[in-house]
């Protein structure tokens, strides 16, 4: 087949709304929230503190519109068996790996370990807050663990959280290119072109 004919169909097919405006709006306010947290880590000022509960708020809503939200923003949409991961990751070795318009398998799992981490950051942030007298863990019993290992887990899982943030990235830039579509305009937009061959 001539590869510019391929990619003339690729450039010519309908678009259709994949991400609806609140997946949107929570994506783009989780990325500036957690920049911010991350970055005024150190400080522990109340600028830090703040966009903590802001993610936290942010998280709630994602898991209550991960079981009621449109199809592409439900967890039964992306979360997929460990086998049907690891046949989608083979699939990109030799090549042959489906174009999905949702989340792929390999997104999916991604998504579900942020949103894991992040939780994990949120709540130790909460404790160590608790162990300075502020917010809702403030007179909890589950502050009689160990300070220095809550501080601990927090900053570790933050610093994993970096990491996977730039996994993800890689595979946005890589998938962009697998399937010769902007997917970081797709998450503004809330569109992607609808193929044929494409996974629901």
């Amino acid at each position: 087949m001539n590869p510019n004919l391929s990619n003339s169909s690729t450039q010519s097919a309908p678009t259709v709304l994949v991400w609806d405006l609140l997946v949107r709006i929570f994506h783009w306010s989780l990325v500036g929230f957690f920049s911010l947290s991350y970055v005024t880590g150190d400080s522990g000022s109340q600028v830090h503190i703040l966009s903590g509960y802001t993610i936290a708020g942010l998280l709630g809503f994602r898991l209550v519109w991960g079981i009621i939200g449109t199809q592409h923003a439900r967890f039964s949409d992306f979360v997929s068996h460990p086998g049907t991961i690891l046949q989608y990751l083979q699939s990109i070795v030799s090549g042959t790996a489906r174009r999905y318009l949702g989340h792929n398998p390999a997104g999916g799992i991604m998504i579900l370990l942020l949103l894991s981490g992040l939780t994990v950051t949120v709540f130790t942030g909460t404790m160590l807050a608790g162990f300075e007298g502020q917010g809702p863990l403030a007179s909890s019993p589950i502050l009689q663990l160990d300070e220095h290992w809550i501080e601990e887990v927090h900053e570790v899982t933050a610093s994993i959280l970096v990491f996977a943030v730039l996994l993800h990235v890689s595979g946005v830039i890589f998938s962009s290119r697998m399937h010769q579509e902007n997917l970081v305009k797709a998450m503004i937009t809330g569109r992607k072109k609808q193929q044929e061959k494409d996974h629901d």
